[in-house]
């Protein structure tokens, strides 16, 4: 696979959010583009000006170790940004190969995985891919994303959030949360190069959503680990989430992701009412449980 195009706009992106200042050049005026200078970097990472404008025009194939790491500690990448290279850079020098058409494992959930789910019963627990595909889930889970499941978002995570409407309410600082998705996505591109699912996933995104492709032409990555986020539920209102995002080691590529609420908090309260009106649903799909508010 020839990824020469990624890798450059990868580190030209890189570059160009690197004040001269923080790297002890001197900024100004004068300088015709955004960021640091080619020879600047080269500099930091202790390389020629010829080798790296070679590995900026997209030609990593033969980096080595030491080199991809001098380049990133110059760029000042972050974790996420650091693996992002060099999963370009294994791609680059023919280490990932794609799979054979028809090869790929189609994806079950396992009954002891969905038993693990399903005794998670205080907070919302699901199994994603790198596609953002939500593959199994808890009931609370389901609940928790119905709307995610139940419009173009088909159960996946950038759909919804790209062409549904109602994302914009679900995620109340959505323009962090669509960053966020992106930054997964492309982290997932760089992992695996040769994901034809992922590959249309972009393409229909970037084609009907301006958001989504400017967002994919910054060439952002992110690793999703911890943290909190805040949604608003159509039924039970705004809730403040505490979450972990796991990596499942007999399942490369899928992550387990688990929220759930300060104890004696207005969210875990409205968590429990959460849960209460799925286990209704459950037991009566007719129930009009769904059309309640609930607090705002």
């Amino acid at each position: 696979m020839d990824n020469r195009s990624e890798i450059r706009e990868f580190l030209v992106s890189r570059r160009a959010k690197l004040r001269p200042e923080e790297a002890g050049f001197p900024g100004g005026d004068a300088r015709r583009v955004p960021g640091l200078r080619r020879g600047e970097v080269a500099m930091l990472a202790g390389v020629s000006v010829e080798y790296f404008a070679k590995i900026e025009r997209g030609d990593l194939a033969g980096a080595s170790e030491s080199v991809l790491e001098s380049i990133a500690r110059a760029l000042r990448l972050d974790d996420a940004e650091r693996a992002h290279l060099f999963d370009l850079a294994r791609t680059a020098a023919g280490s990932e190969r794609p799979r054979a058409r028809g090869k790929r494992r189609a994806w079950t959930t396992r009954t002891s995985l969905q038993l693990v789910l399903d005794a998670i019963t205080g907070g919302p627990a699901f199994v994603r891919n790198g596609r953002m595909d939500i593959v199994a889930t808890n009931a609370l889970g389901r609940a928790f994303f119905e709307e995610a499941f139940d419009g173009p978002g088909a159960g996946n995570i950038a759909r919804f959030a790209f062409l549904d409407a109602r994302a914009t309410s679900f995620y109340p600082e959505w323009e962090a949360a669509a960053d966020i998705i992106v930054g997964i996505l492309r982290t997932a591109a760089g992992r695996d190069p040769y994901d034809k699912d992922l590959h249309d996933l972009v393409g229909h995104l970037s084609t009907v959503s301006d958001a989504f492709r400017v967002r994919w032409g910054a060439h952002d990555v992110r690793r999703h680990s911890n943290g909190v986020k805040r949604f608003h539920h159509h039924s039970v209102g705004d809730l403040t989430l505490l979450y972990e995002d796991l990596e499942m080691h007999a399942d490369p590529q899928h992550t387990l992701l688990v929220y759930t609420a300060e104890p004696g908090t207005p969210s875990a309260e409205r968590l429990q009412l959460l849960a209460s009106l799925a286990a209704t649903r459950r037991s009566d799909p007719a129930a009009t449980a769904s059309t309640d508010h609930g607090p705002s």
